[in-house]
C-alpha cells in the first residue's frame, strides 16, 4: 500500500533538490528506499492481517524503530499496528497506539491520525463483541476531519461502520456505508480492497432479504479477488459466497466455497481463521441435518482453536460438538459439552453469545426429549438476557439522562426567556396603564383590557408547557414500532395494580414462536410487520383498561385486571386463536405465526398466594417456556400452587416441571389453531 503522503515523499526524493544540476543528498534517497519498502510491507500485512495479527504487529514494531519521529511513514505504521493489536485483543497495546495517534501534531496528517485512532478503538470493541460501543466511537469522529483524511483511512472507517451497522440491524445505514467504502476502494485501484468491499455488500444485501443481488455481488467480489489473488482475501470472499448460496436447492456452490475458504486459510498458515472456518462449516452441516459430518468438522476445529488461543473458535467448535452429539442421541454427553462451551463464552465476557448458546441448547434438548434439561437451559438463557438487558438499560438510561439534562437546560432557558418576556410585558402594561390613567383619568377599561391580554399570554404559555411535558412523557413510555406501552410505562403503571401484599391481576407473557426464522426467511421488514400486527391483535383481544406491553424483542406482556370466573384460561385461548388463526399478510406473502403463552391469575389458589410483580413475571416466564418445550403454539397457566409465601413459590418455580408431576403445582394446558402453510425458513 502506497499512501498519498508516501508517494509525495518518493517523488520529492527522486526530483532535483536545488538549482540546475543539483543532486539529491544521499540521506533522503535512502529514506525513500526505506519508505518504499515499508509501503509494500504495509500493503502485504494489511491484506494478511487476520491470519496472524499478533505476529504481524511484532514485525511492524521491529520496523518502526528506524522511522523518523513525526514522519508519514511512522503514522501509517502506527495506524496499522493499532488495528493488528485490536484484532489480537491486546487492549493495552491498542490503547497506547491510539493515544499516540490522538497526540499527533497538527498538520496535514492530523486528520488521518484521529480517524485511525477511532478505527482502532472500534476494532477492539468489536473484537470484544461490543457493537454498540464500537459504533459510538466511530460516530464521534468529526465529519470535517473524516473528509480531510486519506482514502485508505476513510475506506477502513466506512467499512467498519457498515459492518457494525449491519450487526446492529440498521441495514439502510450498512448499505449506505458499504457503498461509500466500495467507491473509496475503487479509488485506491487495489483489487483486494474492492473485493472485500463487494463481499461486505453481498452479506449486507443478503441480510436485507435480497438474495439474488447478494449472489451477484459475491460473484463480482470473487472476480476482483482473482485479479490479484492472496489467500486471506480469497478466504473472506469464499466465506461470504458460502453464506449467500446456503439456501440454494443445489448445495454445490456452498460446499465448494467453504472448502476453498478453508484451503486458503491453510495456505496462509492462518490456523486461527481455519479453526473458526471449520467450526462454522460444522454449524452449516448441523442446519442441513447432517450431525455426523458436523461432529467430524467441529472435532477438527477444536485442537486448532486450542493451539491458536482462539476462544471464539473454541466456543463455536465445542458448542457444535455438543449439539451434534445431542442430535445423534448422545444427549447427556452432548449436553455437558455444549454447557462447557456456553460457560467459556461467559468467562470471556461474551454474555450475548452465551445467552444465544443457552437458547440453542434448549431447542436441541427439547427435540431430543430432555424437557427438564431444556427448561434448565432456557432459564439460563433468560438469566443472561435479563443481565444483558440490565447492562444495556443502564447505558441507555445514562444516555437518556444526559439528553434529558440537556433538554431540561434548554427548556429552563426557554422558560426563563419567556418569563422575562412576560415580566417585561407586564411592566410595559403597568407603565402603559399608569400613563393612560394619569393622562386620561377615566380610561380604566382600556387598562384592564391590556392587563387581560397579558394574563392570556401567560396562561397560553403555561398550557403549551403542560402539553409539551405530557408529549415528552408519552414518547418516553411508548414503543416506537408497535405503539404499545414499553417497560418504563409498565413499571410506573404496575404500582396501581399492586397492593401492600402483592399484585392482584392476571398476567400473560406471550412469545412469538420461531421469530428468528421469520426474520431470516422474509427479512426484518416482514418481522416488524408481524410484530405490529400481533400488537394490533392483542389490543383487540383485551379491554381498554388492560395493559398491553411490548416486553422486549418478540415478547409481549398483558396485565389484565381481575375478573370473575374462568377469565384467564378463556382469554389465553382467545389470544392463541387470534394470533395464530390467520397468517400475517406482508407484501403479498402470507406469514404463518403462532405463539407460546404463560399465564397466571393472582392471588393463586389454594392459599391465596400474592406475589410481587417481579416474582409473578418469573413464574409466567417459566410456565411460558414449558409451553414452548411441549411443542409451541400452546398456552400453559398456573391454576394452583401449594406455597404459602414468596420464598416457597420461588423454590417451586425453579423446578416447575417436577413440581407439576408431584402435584405441588397445577397447570392448565391449552392448544392453538393448526399451523398454516406458506412459511419456509431461510437459513443464512
Amino acid at each position: 500500500m502506497l499512501t498519498a503522503a508516501l508517494a509525495a515523499l518518493l517523488l520529492a526524493a527522486c526530483s532535483p533538490g536545488g538549482g540546475e544540476g543539483a543532486v539529491a543528498p544521499p540521506a533522503p534517497a535512502a529514506s525513500a528506499v526505506v519508505d518504499a519498502g515499508l509501503a509494500q510491507d504495509l500493503d502485504r500485512i494489511e491484506r494478511a492481517a487476520r491470519a496472524k495479527p499478533a505476529a504481524y504487529e511484532l514485525e511492524l514494531r521491529g520496523r518502526a524503530g528506524g522511522l523518523r519521529p513525526g514522519s508519514p511513514a511512522l503514522l501509517d505504521s502506527i495506524a496499522l499496528r493499532g488495528l493488528l493489536a485490536a484484532q489480537a485483543r491486546d487492549r493495552l497495546l491498542s490503547d497506547q497506539l491510539s493515544q499516540q495517534l490522538r497526540d499527533w501534531p497538527a498538520g496535514e496528517r492530523r486528520a488521518d491520525a484521529l480517524v485511525a485512532a477511532a478505527s482502532i478503538g472500534a476494532e477492539y470493541q468489536r473484537s470484544q463483541g461490543d457493537t454498540r460501543e464500537a459504533r459510538k466511537l466511530l460516530m464521534a469522529v468529526d465529519s470535517v476531519q473524516l473528509g480531510a483524511a486519506g482514502t485508505v483511512f476513510r475506506w477502513r472507517y466506512h467499512r467498519q461502520y457498515a459492518a457494525l451497522s449491519g450487526d446492529a440491524g440498521e441495514l439502510d445505514a450498512a448499505l449506505t456505508e458499504g457503498h461509500k467504502a466500495l467507491r473509496l476502494a475503487q479509488q485506491t485501484g487495489q483489487s483486494w480492497r474492492v473485493a472485500l468491499s463487494l463481499a461486505d455488500l453481498a452479506f449486507t444485501t443478503l441480510r436485507a432479504d435480497t438474495p439474488a443481488r447478494a449472489r451477484q455481488l459475491a460473484a463480482q467480489a470473487l472476480a476482483e479477488a482473482q485479479k490479484d489473488p492472496d489467500p486471506m482475501t480469497l478466504n473472506q470472499v469464499q466465506t461470504v459466497r458460502g453464506i449467500v448460496h446456503a439456501d440454494d436447492s443445489d448445495t454445490t456452490i456452498t460446499l465448494l466455497a467453504n472448502s476453498d475458504a478453508l484451503e486458503q486459510a491453510a495456505l496462509a498458515g492462518a490456523d486461527s481463521v481455519r479453526a473458526l472456518g471449520l467450526a462454522n462449516f460444522a454449524d452449516y452441516h448441523l442446519r442441513q441435518g447432517r450431525p455426523a459430518r458436523a461432529l467430524e468438522l467441529a472435532e477438527q476445529a477444536l485442537p486448532l482453536a486450542h493451539a491458536t488461543h482462539n476462544f471464539s473458535a473454541e466456543s463455536v467448535a465445542r458448542s457444535n460438538i455438543g449439539l451434534a452429539k445431542i442430535a445423534l442421541g448422545r444427549v447427556a454427553e452432548g449436553r455437558a459439552e455444549a454447557q462447557a462451551a456456553v460457560k467459556l463464552d461467559e468467562q470471556q465476557g461474551a454474555v450475548a453469545y452465551a445467552s444465544d448458546g443457552w437458547k440453542e441448547l434448549a431447542g436441541y434438548l427439547e427435540r431430543a426429549g430432555d424437557l427438564a434439561g431444556a427448561v434448565a437451559a432456557w432459564r439460563e438463557h433468560r438469566r443472561l438476557v435479563d443481565r444483558v438487558l440490565r447492562d444495556e438499560t443502564r447505558k441507555l438510561l445514562i444516555e437518556a439522562q444526559e439528553r434529558q439534562d440537556a433538554e431540561q437546560r434548554a427548556r429552563d432557558i426557554e422558560l426563563l426567556n419567556r418569563d422575562n418576556a412576560i415580566k417585561a410585558e407586564q411592566v410595559h402594561q403597568r407603565n402603559l396603564a399608569g400613563t393612560l390613567w394619569t393622562a386620561l383619568g377615566g380610561c380604566v377599561l382600556v387598562s384592564l383590557g391590556l392587563l387581560y391580554q397579558a394574563f392570556r399570554r401567560v396562561r397560553r404559555t403555561n398550557e403549551a408547557l403542560v402539553q409539551s411535558n405530557a408529549s415528552l412523557k408519552s414518547q418516553s413510555e411508548t414503543d416506537p414500532l408497535t405503539g404499545l406501552a414499553n417497560r418504563r410505562h409498565f413499571q410506573a403503571a404496575i404500582k396501581s395494580l399492586s397492593g401492600p401484599d402483592g399484585l392482584e391481576a392476571s398476567l400473560f407473557l406471550i412469545d412469538v414462536d420461531h421469530f428468528k426464522r421469520i426474520n431470516d426467511g422474509f427479512g426484518h421488514a416482514a418481522g416488524d410487520a408481524v410484530l405490529i400486527e400481533i400488537a394490533r391483535r392483542l389490543c383487540e383481544a383485551v379491554r381498554d383498561d388492560d395493559l398491553v406491553v411490548r416486553w422486549g424483542g418478540e415478547e409481549f406482556l398483558i396485565v389484565a385486571r381481575t375478573r370473575e370466573g374462568l377469565f384467564a384460561p378463556q382469554l389465553a385461548q382467545r389470544l392463541l386463536d387470534l394470533l395464530g388463526g390467520q397468517p400475517v399478510e406482508h407484501e403479498g406473502r402470507r406469514i404463518a405465526v403462532s405463539v407460546s403463552i404463560g399465564f397466571v391469575s393472582l392471588p393463586v389458589p389454594p392459599h391465596g398466594l400474592r406475589l410481587p410483580w417481579e416474582r409473578a413475571i418469573d413464574l409466567v416466564d417459566t410456565v411460558m417456556y414449558l409451553a414452548k418445550a411441549h411443542g409451541r403454539n400452546k398456552a400453559y397457566g398456573v391454576e394452583r400452587i401449594h406455597a404459602s409465601d414468596v420464598a416457597a413459590a420461588a423454590r417451586l418455580t425453579a423446578r416447575l416441571e417436577a413440581a407439576w408431576g408431584e402435584g405441588q403445582v397445577g397447570l392448565t394446558a391449552l392448544s392453538g389453531p393448526p399451523s398454516h402453510d406458506g412459511f419456509r425458513p431461510t437459513r443464512t
